[in-house]
């Protein structure tokens, strides 16, 4: 266990390094911070902390910067989440609240949480499997043919074309309409199919064919992986942290063009809990030299899909988890009032 004076001296280290992008020496240290102890001191706690894998030298004759470890530490006990000041939640709600459907709600989420952390952006589309039904449509486009129309609670709108076996009349797909919603609206998807196994009995013989492959394309809209879907924004603010890279921010690129990888990463994260994710404990080789820090969001209690920021390691963590969390929660009250 660190004693309370050197884990107060790797914070003025995590916090110098990060607002300077300079190593950090003793002498820097005891200027800027009130350690209440002499520079002698903190040249002997800082030497602990480097035996201990908390702080390294990047060179000779260089002051020290956070390792992985030394970050981990920082954030598991160090840093104070930053809320965010009026301004910037006002900001956050006027930003937000102007969205008109779940596409524009997670663009302008992605361009909202580039610009308030300065890092890459990366939101999910609410799970369709933890989703209610809102509404189901049927419109009649030909004899033959219709298109399905599913509404979630959340906002997302599924659109199916329906080849149907033989022409399917106005009045029976009325009837169909009426039928499938008042059984299935507010409901999980998970319940559906049971909700409508009986529904083509009470059709005429002529019609249970085609209401019952348009259920069947019903019923393959509420399974498909269709929530495996995210957006991505603010990848350029990565140029600005090139320096923070060993070799070169491209295996980062390689790794953020892979949705896969992403998915997976936002994937770990708990429900409403922050997940923050350092350097070499990012399973990809292409991001242990980066940070994730994510949460998820929804409406009430339960997270429907997650939302995050991936940069360097040398990021101002309490800003960035203080503007992930404020974003996540403006998203979820979104959710629950549309």
């Amino acid at each position: 266990m660190l004693s309370e004076r050197r884990l107060e001296v790797l914070r003025a280290i995590v916090q110098d390094y990060v607002g300077t992008e300079e190593p950090v020496g003793s002498k820097a240290l005891t200027e800027r911070h009130s350690l209440g102890v002499s520079p002698a001191t903190v040249r002997n706690d800082m030497a602990a902390l480097e035996d201990e894998g908390y702080i390294a030298q990047p060179h000779t004759s260089a002051g020290r910067i956070p390792t992985d470890k030394g970050y981990r530490l920082f954030v598991d006990k160090l840093a104070d989440v930053k809320p965010l000041t009026g301004a910037e939640r006002r900001a956050i709600h006027h930003f937000l609240d102007g969205a008109v459907d779940l596409d524009d709600v997670v663009g302008r989420t992605v361009r909202l949480l580039a610009q308030l952390t300065r890092q890459v952006a990366v939101v999910q589309y609410p799970s369709l499997t933890r989703s209610t039904v809102r509404h189901v449509e049927l419109l009649s486009l030909a004899p033959a043919r219709v298109m399905l129309v599913l509404i979630t609670d959340t906002g997302r709108v599924e659109q199916r074309m329906v080849d149907c076996p033989g022409p399917f009349a106005e009045q029976p797909l009325a009837d169909l309409r009426a039928r499938l919603n008042s059984r299935v609206v507010g409901r999980r998807f998970a319940d559906v199919p049971k909700l409508v196994q009986d529904l083509p009995e009470g059709f005429e013989p002529e019609d249970r064919g085609t209401v019952a492959t348009v259920l069947a394309t019903l019923m393959e809209t509420l399974v498909e992986q269709t929530e495996e879907r995210l957006m991505i924004g603010g990848t350029a603010n990565l140029t600005r942290f090139d320096h923070d890279f060993p070799l070169s921010i491209r295996p980062v690129l390689e790794a953020l063009e892979e949705h896969v990888v992403l998915l997976r990463l936002l994937g770990e994260t708990q429900d409403a809990h922050m997940m923050v994710r350092i350097g070499h404990e990012n399973a990809h080789e292409g991001l242990t030299s980066a940070s994730v820090v994510s949460v998820g969001y929804g409406a009430g209690d339960e997270a429907l899909a997650k939302l995050g920021v991936v940069g360097p390691t040398r990021m101002d963590y309490p800003g960035t988890m203080g503007a992930v969390r404020a974003v996540a929660r403006y998203v979820g009250q979104i959710l629950a009032e549309s």
